[in-house]
């Protein structure tokens, strides 16, 4: 498919603000606590009174522990003081939200999105074991040994492994790599904690073939940013950092009836969208913020947005190549295996702030050998490898 019609929508709008909370374990908070916070503060950072925001968006939503509110849009919007012209969150893994904030932009709608993910996981102990996206009664996926999502991400790379040789050989190399981002970044989880080859193959199994520092962290906290026009981005204080190509796919099929466990993902067609709108090639990216739920979602991401071939993930990953000081830096602030996780707002976030050169000891062109980004290469996913959509970022 030719997706040049996007280019009209090239460096149009741009992401002004970034609102960040305490996050980590931090008991005692409400999830919609955090919502309202990182909002209030994406606000502050955009140099945006709440008077103008006209949209809010959240991310998906999940059951609040007992006695807590439910952290929906209307909630939020109210404890924010704010009232938008449109509100939104999804339900389920969808991540449509930057392409629903340019959507609404362009058709004049609103001027300024605000765009959250908060919760507080960690501290009440909610499994994401119970968030399961596909509608099967349990007792039915139970009895043949599946309990959710990293059960089937198992799946999913247990498959990879036998059709292009990849594993933990792989997999080590990511999860160290980004833990020497997280060790560079004072507010993530992992920043006091190095990580060695022997405490990775040494690790308990999660479930085979992940152990535990292939997988996500759980957090709580919240994360929040503002869309709006790049005219508009001009006059407020941060560097502009614009939305130079966005693309989405959705395979849709569950891990269940995939025919292809190991791909495609949506990963190749949600970036031939954004690289046609952006009218680069990958060829001009200086860094990447992959989700990484699991390491292999960041080796089959990168794989299929063509970085390597299948069964070359291992030598790509090999000696620190994505690691401080290496040719092609990914996840610089530890990503979700070693920051935190705030779903893609994790990943899209730190793009922002490398590009606006607010990331301190781990800021590119600062760290020994790297250069100064201009382009960053972000990408969302979700369910299991279900949905996908990928941001390409560009400072003007």
């Amino acid at each position: 498919m030719n997706y040049k019609h996007l280019r009209k929508l090239k460096d149009k709008y741009a992401i002004v603000g970034v609102g960040y909370t305490p996050q980590g374990k931090i008991p005692g908070r409400t999830a919609v606590s955090f919502y309202v916070e990182a909002g209030i503060n994406a606000i502050k950072d955009a140099g945006l009174k709440k008077e103008d925001i006209d949209c809010l968006i959240c991310y998906r939503q999940f059951n609040p522990p007992k006695n807590e509110p439910e952290p929906t849009p209307y909630l939020i919007a109210q404890l924010l003081g704010i009232e938008p012209t449109v509100l939104s969150q999804e339900s389920y893994c969808p991540r449509n939200q930057f392409i629903q904030a340019i959507s609404l932009l362009e058709a004049g709608f609103c001027q300024n999105v605000l765009i959250i993910y908060a919760d507080n996981a960690l501290s009440t102990k909610r499994m994401f074991i119970e968030e399961a996206t596909h509608p099967i009664p349990k007792e039915e996926t139970h009895m043949f040994g599946e309990f959710g999502f990293v059960g089937d991400y198992a799946l999913a790379a247990r498959k990879a492994m036998c059709e292009f040789e990849t594993g933990p050989e792989t997999w080590k190399e990511i999860a160290i790599n980004q833990r020497k981002w997280a060790n560079l970044n004072p507010i993530a989880t992992m920043h006091e904690k190095k990580l060695t080859e022997k405490d990775y193959l040494t690790a308990d199994y999660l479930i085979e073939p992940f152990r535990k520092y292939d997988a996500a962290l759980i957090s709580d906290g919240g994360r929040a940013c503002i869309v709006t026009s790049t005219e508009r981005a001009k006059d407020l204080p941060h560097t502009v950092v614009t939305i130079m190509g966005i693309g989405e796919a959705n395979p849709s099929i569950d891990i269940h009836q995939s025919t292809y466990m190991a791909g495609p993902t949506g990963a190749k067609k949600a970036s031939q969208m954004a690289f046609e709108m952006a009218d680069i090639t990958i060829n001009e990216v200086d860094a990447c913020e992959i989700y990484d739920c699991f390491t292999y979602t960041v080796e089959i991401t990168m794989q299929e947005y063509g970085f390597f071939k299948p069964g070359e993930g291992k030598d790509f990953f090999k000696n620190g190549y994505t690691a401080p000081g290496g040719k092609l830096p990914v996840n610089t602030s530890g990503g979700l295996l070693s920051e935190a996780y705030f779903m893609g707002l994790t990943p899209i976030t730190e793009g922002v702030m490398q590009l606006m050169g607010r990331c301190g000891e781990r800021q590119l062109g600062k760290v020994e050998s790297t250069k100064k980004p201009e382009i960053i290469l972000c990408s969302d996913n979700g369910g299991v490898l279900q949905t996908h959509a990928t941001i390409i970022l560009r400072r003007l």
